[in-house]
């Protein structure tokens, strides 16, 4: 039906075409920054200049543009937008760089709710058109505008009559909604989700994902952080740095888990960067052995004695909680009888508050000699997720964002979804899978490497027990009667942390 002014209404089913400014269109200008065109769908942003009234065409689908074999006609395609996994600072700058390139571009623009549940769930009506007005700023915010989840639509139910009808289903809700591209946010879980609707969908989707895990942990070329890890490290230094003061101002110790279940790099860089008294990630430890718990009470413990021995009863000691995942069960059962178990009956993750077990023992071992400190458990983790991002992280995300647009226009018929990536201020485009080890399929863990010279350093300004201080009997004098054992004894209880 006609509308005023010469403008035509969009059919549903068919994509957007803005016609060239150039030639047919009919372009009058009727106002500045600010303005979205509610009745059209249609927002032709920018705050410098004067917006654009444009005649708009459906076209019967996604065409090639004669001559560009390479690239899509930029009138016919709509792009859906999603965040799987847990949220990482940076999601909204990646959407909002990645809605403005294909707005800009003359696409249309879904954002799909809560990752895949709803498209899983056949619940289309959850996705919203994103325009540039609603995306303009956002890149300021933490947190994701479209929301995330965990749903997992590549997860068998093997006991239905279709065993795959997850993947089948969020298949389906795309292309009713008429889904042709897709860029979906997201940890390895989400790529990975990604890619097989893309192979389902037999060449009918072109996929680009965004990695994201603040955990720093994929191992992108060239050592680049995954984004959000900045920010969520300098949101974290922010927090231990006002724990420091108040541990000095009450004479007290924080124990402080920080995220990381497979990688020690986010509690390394708050450590390290805070100026924390210690910090303990599971790297450092034999990877092939568990992790004693009594071992890690041992190193909090001699470093709190250590602290003691110079006149500073007090400080920060920062841990991964990854330690936790190679804690012995039967200590865990030991040191937390109360504690819910699962049917095999070992003591779920889910319940295992580290920050509060080590306190708890560590506390218990200086009662038992008759003295008296205050150490109290603090867990970081979901302060970091939604924090507003730093510059840094939206710099970055902004490019990851517009180079999954780029890519999406430059994919052939038969192409591979990618993964983006910056490498030395180009985006690289990856295979799904670049991240997996080949013998395993699983994804390769960016581990702290705990022989670089920044481990060393980080090392090197750690209050905690060394070979000088069991060598040198002045330095173990004082260290050996804060704990109320001769020096002898003392090397003789706790000198294996020394080793190696």
């Amino acid at each position: 039906m006609p509308l005023p002014n010469g403008l035509l209404w969009r059919s549903r089913r068919a994509p957007l075409r803005l016609s060239p400014l150039l030639g047919r269109a009919k372009a009058a200008c009727f106002g500045h920054a600010g303005h979205r065109n509610a009745e059209l769908g249609v927002c032709v942003d920018t705050e410098a200049r004067p917006f654009v009234r444009v005649q708009i065409d459906a076209v019967p689908g996604p065409v090639r543009l004669s001559g560009s074999p390479g690239r899509w006609n930029d009138g016919g395609v709509r792009l859906g937008i999603l965040c799987g996994g847990g949220p990482a600072p940076g999601m909204n700058s990646v959407i909002s760089a990645a809605t403005i390139e294909a707005r800009n571009s003359g696409w249309d623009v879904l954002g799909i709710m809560d990752g895949f549940q709803h498209l899983i769930e056949g619940r289309i009506e959850e996705a919203r058109p994103l325009f540039i007005t609603d995306v303009s700023r956002i890149q300021l915010e933490g947190g994701s505008i479209i929301r995330t989840s965990r749903a997992n639509p590549t997860v068998r139910d093997e006991d239905a009559a279709d065993p795959g009808w997850r993947l089948n289903a969020c298949l389906k809700s795309l292309q009713k909604l008429g889904i042709d591209a897709l860029v979906t946010i997201g940890g390895d879980d989400t790529a990975f989700s990604a890619s097989r609707l893309a192979e389902a969908a037999g060449g009918g989707l072109r996929v680009a994902h965004v990695p994201k895990t603040i955990d720093n942990d994929l191992p992108l070329p060239g050592g680049a952080p995954t984004f959000g890890f900045e920010t969520a490290r300098s949101v974290g230094v922010q927090l231990v740095s006002n724990l420091m003061t108040d541990a000095i101002t009450t004479q007290r110790w924080y124990l402080v888990v920080a995220m990381g279940r497979s990688a020690g790099h986010l509690a390394l860089g708050i450590g390290k960067s805070a100026g924390a008294t210690l910090t303990v990630i599971a790297e450092e430890f034999p990877r092939d052995e568990p992790i004693r718990l009594s071992r890690l009470v041992d190193v909090l413990e001699t470093s709190m004695l250590k602290r003691i021995a110079h006149g500073r009863p007090f400080g920060v000691a920062v841990l991964a909680e990854g330690i936790g995942l190679r804690l012995p069960q039967d200590e865990l059962q030991r040191a937390m009888p109360e504690v819910e178990r699962d049917e095999h009956g070992n003591v779920r993750l889910a319940e295992l508050e580290l920050d509060r077990l080590l306190a708890k023992q560590v506390k218990d071992r200086f009662k038992e000699r008759g003295q008296d400190v205050t150490v109290e458990g603090k867990n970081i983790g979901y302060e970091l997720r939604c924090a507003p991002p730093i510059p840094f992280d939206i710099e970055y995300t902004r490019d990851l964002g517009y180079g999954a647009v780029d890519y999406l226009k430059r994919l052939l018929e038969g192409d591979e979804p990618c993964m983006i990536t910056i490498q030395e201020g180009h985006m690289v485009p990856l295979p799904f899978g670049s991240f997996s080890a080949p013998e395993k399929g699983r994804v390769r863990i960016r581990l702290v490497n705990v022989e670089s010279s920044s481990y060393r350093v980080a090392r090197e300004y750690m209050i905690r027990l060394d070979r000088e201080d069991l060598e040198d009997p002045e330095r173990l004098r004082p260290i050996a009667e804060a704990s109320g054992l001769t020096p002898k004894a003392f090397r003789d209880r706790y000198g294996y942390l020394a080793e190696g």
